[in-house]
């Protein structure tokens, strides 16, 4: 990217931690590129990346916008006007901000934004994580210049011809966790004569994997396993009190993501699609259980696409109940399968997923 030019750029996504930390990651790796460029995050009113953004040091408008509900409900009534309303304050935003490219990473607000944006002749990027994108990118696709996605076979929903296998952004700090693992048992203050299981439901948390690792404290103590629990802060004062156990750590929210891979023997995930590229990268044994609430049921998607190169062990939320006892106790009885795992998930890690995002957007801006 020319140093000359201090370009203007809107990235715009949001709703989750997924949507919302590549989006930080690819502006930064943009920003130490060309310091003099300007930055707008567009998100949606209410949501985290209203908090998360400027936190990271960018400036964000809102957009009143939320996705549809599945059961029929009186939000739904409102969605055609909070699309309306968000198309109409998105052409207000480009009007006045002018940009010289718009970046979708997904989530709510990215649709209405990219859409007006193109509307203008404003060259756009899609971001796409998951290995089956949303109804939203697949509308969008068709007027992007790029399409960035972290999965193969994704010509069946987007134009071949603007597809880009980048992967998803990850921190930086994951790239070097197995050189952590010392640091990280002081962390968390771990026995290092235990095999450490760390459990991740997301930035909000997940109610079944939570409801999950409460009913199984006594069985995880039989094992002589102990237990890293991020939460999620919805469900905290829920579960705080079983820290009693000893082998038991609750947390809200882990700020240090890279010690936690490191102290880990054993992952369980969601499989949303930046968790999935964190989890390549850090190269642990993850056994999926992915959210069923979530568009085009994606998670499950994903999570079959790593269990279908043996990278990974996959239980649905509804076959927790007779699978996850004798599932989970295979896999920590064998230290092959624990191997193989590793060694297969790693395969799939594409660590320079933000710097080939950061190519494919200065190639559009200097087309």
């Amino acid at each position: 990217m020319s140093t000359l030019k201090p370009y203007r750029i809107i990235l715009s996504g949001g709703g989750t931690g997924g949507h919302i930390y590549p989006a930080i990651a690819i502006a930064n790796a943009l920003k130490s590129k060309n310091p003099e460029t300007e930055f707008l995050f567009v998100g949606a009113k209410d949501r985290m990346e209203m908090e998360k953004v400027p936190q990271a040091g960018y400036a964000i408008e809102g957009l009143w916008i939320s996705g549809l509900q599945r059961q029929l409900t009186l939000k739904n009534g409102m969605f055609p006007l909070k699309v309306f309303s968000s198309l109409i304050k998105s052409r207000k935003i480009i009007r006045r901000f002018k940009p010289d490219i718009v970046i979708g990473t997904g989530g709510f607000a990215s649709g209405p934004l990219l859409y007006a944006a193109a509307a203008k002749g404003i060259p756009t990027l899609i971001q796409e994580q998951n290995s089956y994108p949303g109804i939203t990118n697949k509308l969008l696709s068709k007027k992007a210049k790029r399409i960035c996605v972290a999965y193969e076979g994704l010509e069946r929903f987007f134009p071949k011809d603007k597809i880009v296998i980048t992967g998803n952004p990850v921190r930086e700090d994951l790239l070097d966790v197995s050189q952590k693992r010392l640091r990280a048992n002081t962390y968390f203050k771990l026995n290092p004569k235990k095999q450490t299981l760390l459990v991740l439901g997301g930035s909000l948390g997940a109610r079944r994997i939570n409801e999950l690792i409460a009913e199984k404290c006594s069985f995880l103590e039989a094992k002589n396993i102990q237990v890293i629990w991020q939460c999620g802060k919805l469900y905290y004062e829920k579960y705080k009190d079983l820290e009693q156990h000893k082998h038991i750590q609750v947390h809200a929210f882990l700020n240090a993501m890279d010690l936690a891979y490191a102290a880990a023997d054993i992952i369980i995930s969601r499989a949303g699609a930046s968790s999935v590229s964190e989890l390549c990268i850090v190269g642990k044994p993850v056994l999926f259980i992915p959210s069923p609430n979530v568009a085009e049921d994606h998670q499950t998607k994903n999570a079959k696409a790593i269990v279908s190169k043996k990278a990974a062990i996959l239980i649905k939320e509804n076959n927790l109940k007779a699978d996850f006892e004798p599932v989970f106790s295979e896999l920590i009885a064998s230290k092959e399968k624990q191997k193989t795992l590793s060694e297969n998930i790693k395969t799939l890690a594409l660590v320079n997923a933000t710097k080939a995002i950061v190519k494919e957007v200065e190639q559009v801006l200097n087309a």
